[in-house]
């Protein structure tokens, strides 16, 4: 929490420092003319799998508002497929174009140790939001608390259905994210809702027709089921269907939302969902980003010269998230939001 505390208000003091006056001894000293602007050309990418998931574009819209606003270039990449290596090829192809940094989402830790270590060693600046590659040299991690996610949404579920019955879990392993939700779900359940008994998990790799499959599996073999929950929004989708079609009141609740997920929570298709601050993640995951291409900024009272480490690190920035109900749902819908900032999304 001291950490969150320390990197909130580090880049508080970004934003505000550019309208900021500084005395007549200050307009004297080397750092009196703003630093914080990019070099013409300096450019930032982020880069993601799944690349069509609506989860992505609030984060890049307020990434791309972060850039801009330091006078930078933004760039959205990715791949379409849930497949490691088609994302590190995606990202080395990034790399090649030699930007000052990447804000990366790393589909699964260990195969990333390599490539974020490769792109720092040739001046690219790394910081991982929501999926981490924590034994990599990556500078700093940004993502909202997937332990906090996982039990809020036990406790939701187990409060709704008075803290007695059956539920199961959809999960995709291997990503260490929705790995965290995960577990912290069922050590929720488990340590302070010991009537709430887990009856079976399926894995979906984000695939809503999947998940349609397993629900049903699950709910055949489980008369009794009386909630699912799932990491991620494409799996609820075919989860809240399945749900549908048994017809029993099974609670279907997931982390992340999209346009479907919204209107099925809308519609009472879906008990709720538990959502991250992903404009905050990709405003704040920038102002990261740019320290860490910029350490000449920081100048700590330790050894970093000689140790030859980045003076810039902030372990994990907490971003926040947002229990999403019936009664909120229409808070959080994409094509609206961009509607109101009056932009193109990653398309711009």
């Amino acid at each position: 929490m001291k950490t969150t505390f320390i990197a909130a208000a580090a880049a508080s003091f970004l934003v505000s420092g550019f309208g900021a006056a500084v005395s007549a001894q200050e307009a004297d000293e080397p750092w009196a003319e703003s630093p914080f602007k990019c070099e013409p050309g300096e450019t930032y990418v982020m880069n993601v799998m799944v690349s069509g998931v609506e989860y992505w574009f609030p984060v890049y819209e307020m990434f791309k508002q972060a850039a801009h606003q330091f006078g930078c270039e933004a760039d959205y990449t990715g791949t379409p497929e849930y497949d490691v290596n088609k994302q590190i090829a995606s990202f080395q192809q990034a790399l090649a174009k030699q930007p000052a940094g990447v804000l990366l989402h790393p589909m699964n830790p260990d195969p990333f140790i390599g490539p974020i270590n490769q792109a720092i060693e040739q001046g690219t600046a790394v910081v991982t939001f929501a999926a981490d590659s924590p034994n990599s040299n990556r500078t700093s991690y940004i993502t909202s608390d997937n332990f906090r996610e996982g039990a809020e949404a036990a406790r939701q579920i187990a409060e709704a259905m008075g803290g007695k019955g059956q539920y199961a879990v959809l999960e995709n392993p291997g990503q260490d994210n929705h790995d965290r939700r995960v577990a912290a779900f069922i050590e929720e359940m488990e340590e302070n809702h010991p009537d709430m008994e887990l009856v079976g998990r399926a894995s979906t790799g984000q695939d809503p027709n999947k998940a349609y499959q397993a629900t049903m599996s699950l709910a055949q073999a489980n008369p009794e089921l009386g909630a699912i929950f799932m990491p991620e929004a494409s799996s609820a989708m075919g989860a809240a269907q399945a749900a549908k079609e048994v017809g029993t009141d099974i609670k279907v609740m997931s982390v992340d939302v999209n346009a479907s997920v919204l209107d099925m929570i809308q519609a009472g298709e879906m008990f709720g969902a538990i959502n991250p601050n992903q404009g905050a993640q990709g405003y704040y995951g920038f102002l990261m980003l740019w320290l860490a291409a910029h350490p000449e900024l920081i100048d700590p009272m330790n050894d970093y010269e000689s140790a030859g480490f980045n003076p810039m690190s902030i372990p994990m920035l907490d971003n926040g998230f947002s229990v999403v109900t019936q009664d909120n749902a229409k808070n959080f819908y994409w094509d609206k939001y961009l509607k109101k900032r009056g932009t193109r999304g990653i398309e711009g």
